[in-house]
């Protein structure tokens, strides 16, 4: 897909990969419409960016919030060629320690956001492969932790195993309609997630901005071609002495 003149949708855009994925699609000439919570990291967002980039404050668990910021996409765009499900979250701990609000909240920003967001875009996307012979993209943003439970991360391990099991279903459900879909498993990211998950970051993450280049690579790849998955791990996770 060429991204000139491409129209995005990010969620979690207002930091971490989400504000990189907005800035690489804004770079390439691609207009970028970003949800997330905070209202005022995204205006900061759009001060950086321009006027190519458009904050909608909305909450991805919520149905009625998710459903009015893509009526505002679809009422100021004329179509819609990318989604990057990348909001989530973690908070790690003991099962047995584990309250029912930390798993609920996990499940509900990296499931269900996924599911409400996904299933707003595909109409959109199917009627204009009915008229260009391409849909668009949807990127999912699990989680090497989506590949193998660890200790410690149970709830955040099964909501990251759900974006797998749900990014391979609906891309064989949407294939035949010139959608593609593709699922991201990074490892430790150098971004503020793992202060929010209470847990220590691995000594060389990979960074944000590679792995911007690389969803950059996807959506640029050949109209017959589909990456259904990516795996990202650092080389050398461990810092040399």
């Amino acid at each position: 897909m060429d991204l000139t003149n491409a129209v995005a949708v990010v969620t979690g855009a207002s930091g971490g990969l989400g504000a990189h994925f907005s800035r690489m699609l804004t770079d390439q000439g691609a207009t970028v419409f970003g949800l997330a919570r905070s209202t005022d990291t995204l205006n900061a967002l759009e001060n950086e960016l321009g006027e190519a980039f458009h904050p909608i404050t909305c909450d991805v668990r919520a149905e009625a919030q998710v459903e009015a910021a893509f009526e505002t996409v679809n009422s100021e765009a004329e179509r819609l060629d990318v989604l990057i499900n990348n909001a989530g979250l973690g908070q790690f701990g003991p099962v047995d320690d584990l309250d029912t609000d930390a798993f609920d909240v996990q499940m509900d920003t990296n499931v269900r956001g996924v599911y409400l967001c996904t299933r707003e875009v595909v109409p959109t996307m199917r009627a204009q492969n009915e008229v260009s012979g391409f849909g668009g993209h949807i990127v999912n943003v699990a989680s090497i932790a989506g590949l193998l439970g660890n200790p410690n991360i149970s709830a955040y391990n099964a909501s990251k195993f759900a974006v797998r099991g749900f990014s391979e279903a609906v891309m064989k459900e949407v294939r035949e309609d010139g959608i593609r879909v593709t699922c991201l498993y990074p490892g430790s990211v150098d971004t503020n997630f793992f202060d929010v998950a209470g847990s220590e970051m691995t000594e060389n993450p990979l960074q944000p901005e590679d792995v911007a280049a690389t969803v950059r690579h996807v959506l640029a790849s050949p109209p017959n071609h589909l990456i259904s998955e990516v795996v990202m791990r650092p080389l050398r996770p461990h810092r040399e002495e």
